[in-house]
């Protein structure tokens, strides 16, 4: 595949440029190496298409995770334990989470489990891959990768977008590039607050 726009927020571009410049060598290499004819496995049956054949989201999906896992790049998971008080969230929420766990049990509050796992993690740089529901990307954007950076994990955030005339040749529902590049820019130059680099591709 290839890419057919950049956009770079808070120059998350410049940054791997210059500090990171071999887990950037490595996404374009991956996204070079997907062969997109090879994903082109689904035929529509309905009426206004029928006998066509489209491109396979989740194959392009395990195509793109393939080769960032032949590169090294993992999953990443990050627990917390949630409460009603605010308070003890916000002193908590750079703990470990059995810390928070003892933090909130001395308080007495009720506790719940919950987590935030980001795809594909390498050398401070996570990366999504967003070939599933539009929206994903939102939460990737201001949840995913903001938590990470916060907590000092990552330093930038990738996300890999089918372009709208790549889009158009798959399922419904799922997102794109141009959509996403339009919820980023329109919140202003400082959200979200945490450097990205948004890729369009195409076959």
């Amino acid at each position: 595949m290839k890419i057919a726009a950049k956009y770079s927020h808070l120059h998350g571009e410049e940054f791997l440029m210059v500090h990171k410049k071999r887990i950037l060598d490595e996404v374009l290499e991956v996204i070079a190496e997907v062969d997109a004819n090879a994903c082109k496995t689904e035929v529509y049956k309905e009426q206004r298409a029928r006998g066509r054949s489209f491109y396979s989201p989740r194959d392009l999906s395990k195509a793109f995770w393939s080769g960032f896992e032949r590169a090294g790049w993992k999953d990443q998971h990050k627990l917390y334990q949630d409460t009603v008080d605010e308070n003890i969230l916000r002193d908590n929420y750079i703990l470990s989470h059995s810390e928070q766990k003892e933090t909130i049990g001395v308080a007495g509050d009720i506790q719940f489990m919950s987590d935030n796992k980001t795809d594909l993690v390498k050398d401070r740089v996570a990366a999504e891959i967003q070939f599933g529901k539009y929206e994903f990307v939102a939460h990737s954007q201001f949840v995913k990768h903001l938590g990470l950076y916060v907590f000092d994990h990552i330093d930038v955030g990738i996300e890999i977008l089918p372009m709208k005339a790549l889009e158009q040749k798959m399922s419904s529902g799922l997102p794109y590039y141009e959509r996403n590049l339009l919820k980023v820019v329109r919140q202003g130059r400082g959200v979200p607050r945490v450097p990205l680099v948004l890729i369009g591709v195409a076959p």
